[in-house]
């Protein structure tokens, strides 16, 4: 998963592919339009056998206004390696306060980190 969020930071659309599950996996992938990634929080990860799943929200920043994506997905083991294979996405807005922890994932609050920052 941390993999995967860091491909999608990077935009490195031949990694996403090729960690995707051939059932699911999209013919291409087209970034250009991405948001900002931010930030990944791991809220929990099962595994049974060659099937896990992660739970996982990841921020982004996108015109000016901050946002999460979280999912609980799926991912299949085959020849020790993991596949995404699907997922069930939520996105809403973040509205951070001035005294809140940054959405960046710096760790420093948000009135002396993004709050000024202009896209």
């Amino acid at each position: 998963m941390r993999s995967r969020f860091s491909a999608f930071v990077l935009k490195d659309v031949p990694y996403l592919l090729r960690s995707w599950h051939p059932e699911t996996r999209p013919k291409d992938l087209d970034l250009s339009d991405a948001p900002d990634w931010t930030s990944l929080q791991i809220f929990s990860s099962e595994q049974f056998g060659h099937e896990g799943s992660v739970h996982f929200r990841a921020v982004f920043r996108e015109r000016g206004q901050w946002g999460y994506l979280e999912e609980t997905s799926t991912f299949y083991q085959q020849d020790a390696h993991w596949f995404y294979h699907s997922g069930r996405p939520e996105q809403g807005l973040l509205k951070p306060g001035r005294n809140d922890r940054c959405p960046c994932g710096s760790g420093r609050k948000f009135k002396a980190c993004c709050l000024t920052r202009k896209d």
